[in-house]
């Protein structure tokens, strides 16, 4: 039992100054200099030998050739013959992956840089002033064209009615039996 007002002392020994706590494993457990000296690198796997899918487009024709007309008849025809489909150079079940050009870059291209010499000079301030310049300028000389000058009515709907009228309406002929007078 613990003395009375003390804490209990711990009954287990600590190891002495060289011993070093984990695992060692032999063999593959080398310390820094291996881990320096050698890459675990994966090996490449050999692509596997895919197995082309069924030309069923070949063995319908050839099924329909011997005279077969029911499903059963079809699937005893394809267990007969078994028809693959060619391994071509345009097919989309290649071996590999396909050839990229040793100076190809993956992902996109980085944006350019902020300009901040532009910045610093406020280029960018300058740029919208001469646009909105240019717009009241333009927006102006609206406005002097559309005044018109002394002495001249303004054009109003009856002076525009009075220049292109409007077309007459053509009259229809047909009516409703009932209501022609008799």
């Amino acid at each position: 039992q613990a003395e009375l007002g003390k804490p209990r002392r711990c009954s287990y020994a600590l190891p002495g100054h060289d011993f070093s706590y984990g695992l060692y494993i032999h063999g593959t457990d080398g310390g820094v200099p291996e881990a320096i000296g050698h890459w675990h690198a994966m090996k490449p796997r050999p692509a596997l030998q895919r197995k082309m899918p069924r030309d069923y487009i070949t063995m319908n024709c050839g099924a329909l050739r011997a005279g077969y007309a029911t499903a059963h008849e079809f699937n005893l025809f394809y267990k007969a013959k078994d028809i693959r489909q060619k391994a071509d150079e345009e097919s989309r079940f290649k071996r590999g992956p396909p050839k990229v050009p040793a100076d190809m870059t993956y992902g996109i291209v980085s944006r350019p840089p902020t300009p901040f010499f532009d910045l610093l000079q406020h280029k960018y301030k300058e740029l919208w002033m001469e646009q909105q310049r240019a717009t009241t300028v333009i927006q102006r000389e609206e406005k002097k064209k559309v005044k018109t000058p002394k002495g001249r009515a303004y054009e109003t709907r009856t002076t525009l009615l009075r220049k292109h009228p409007l077309p007459a309406k053509e009259e229809s002929f047909w009516h409703l039996p009932r209501l022609d007078k008799v």
